[in-house]
């Protein structure tokens, strides 16, 4: 397993780099495999193709940040991905920007929907799934356009964003929407 990991993570390394070259579109597994010194065959031993690898890129170091944070709230994890986001924003820049089948937008989208099922246990109502959707959309939307601006605010000023559009939310909604029946 360990032997597992080295390979993964020294192609997980070599796409990093290329990714600051050039376009993700324009990267073949044949390019990842020649800059690693390694044949294709041990690329799809461990991965589909490009995309599961910027997926598994992903999964591997936030979730692997993340393992230990059972105590922390939904809030302060938040804060950790968008902390981990923005130091690694040469990749997730370009990552977030890929599109079509597998792409990372819609594996982030699909953790994210799963991360606010959890956070939100109990406060939605017969429309969960749209409303998930929704907030999954947004934070991604948000995220991306946060991440690709020329001046990229630092984390926690963008929380600070994050959060006062959460609370005009509620507040406007308040205020414009029809009363329940």
């Amino acid at each position: 397993m360990a032997d597992s990991n080295i390979t993964k993570r020294a192609l997980a390394s070599v796409l990093k780099e290329l990714m600051t070259e050039e376009p993700f579109s324009k990267i073949s597994v044949t390019d990842i495999c020649e800059r690693c010194g390694m044949n294709r065959k041990s690329f799809y031993y461990h991965f589909k193709d490009k995309y599961d690898l910027v997926n598994w890129i992903f999964d591997s170091e936030f979730l692997l940040l993340v393992k230990d944070n059972s105590t922390k709230t939904s809030w302060e994890l938040f804060d950790v991905l968008c902390c981990y986001l923005y130091d690694n924003r040469r990749f997730y820049k370009p990552a977030l920007q890929i599109e079509g089948q597998n792409s990372f937008s819609d594996h982030f989208r699909e953790m994210l929907r799963v991360t606010l099922r959890s956070s939100f246990s109990g406060l939605m109502d017969e429309y969960e799934d749209f409303q998930l959707n929704f907030y999954a959309d947004a934070l991604v939307c948000t995220i991306e356009r946060w991440l690709t601006s020329k001046k990229c605010d630092a984390p926690e000023d963008f929380l600070k964003k994050i959060a006062s559009c959460a609370r005009s939310f509620s507040k406007i909604s308040d205020k414009v929407l029809p009363p329940e029946n």
